[in-house]
């Protein structure tokens, strides 16, 4: 039996200090918000997104970028990433990056910017990783990791991440599913493995080196 899991801190409430969500974040996902926040102030961007997020994840954390099917096409996602500066990047720098999720809410419509921004994050962003700290919750660990967020991130449809997956020819729903695969502890997954993720089965992907698929 796991023992209990402390709380992280909410990133709805004025803006977390690193310090305060660090012991919820392994070091390469701790590494990867650290160069996320970098990456927003460098570029003058208000907040961090979800673009800022993938960014440094590929970059920081070797987990989640083995999560890509290739290196060719982990390279056409970088190439898009560090053309922020032009193009989509531009449009971005007008607006504020939403969360579907947060669309699909009641509660939040006609609710006013300063009640449900997060200080020096895009709503999207702030539930991303919010999210991330959810899922390594709910299987009893301490730590989320930067599988947790990538699938997340994936799993916005309207993410700016998502935005340069689909430009880079990847499906982020299948990705968002081989990161959650990454994320499973092997004693969960089911030795027959899922044909929905191209045959990847629990024994191959805890047996050895991790499988590019």
């Amino acid at each position: 039996m796991h023992s209990p899991v402390p709380r992280p801190p909410s990133l709805r409430q004025p803006a977390a200090p690193r310090a305060e969500l660090a012991p919820f974040l392994t070091p390469p996902l701790a590494a990867a918000v650290s160069g996320a926040r970098r990456r927003a102030l460098r570029d003058g961007d208000r907040q961090i997104d979800t673009a800022h997020l993938l960014h440094s994840l590929v970059e920081s954390d070797p987990e989640a970028a083995d999560v890509f099917e290739d290196r060719d096409r982990l390279a056409r996602v970088l190439g898009y990433l560090v053309q922020r500066s032009i193009g989509y990047g531009l449009r971005w720098q007008r607006s504020v990056e939403e969360s579907a999720a947060r669309r699909m809410l009641p509660a939040t419509r006609g609710t006013g910017p300063r009640e449900v921004r997060t200080p020096g994050w895009s709503p999207a962003a702030a539930g991303a990783l919010e999210g991330a700290l959810r899922r390594a919750a709910g299987r009893g660990e301490p730590q989320a990791r930067g599988v947790d967020l990538l699938a997340v991130v994936a799993a916005d449809p309207e993410s700016r991440a998502v935005e340069v997956l689909r430009r880079a020819g990847i499906d982020p729903a299948a990705l968002a599913a081989r990161a959650d695969l990454a994320a499973t502890p092997c004693e969960a997954l089911d030795p027959a493995g899922d044909p929905t993720l191209g045959g990847v089965s629990g024994s191959t992907r805890c047996e050895g080196p991790s499988q590019q698929v």
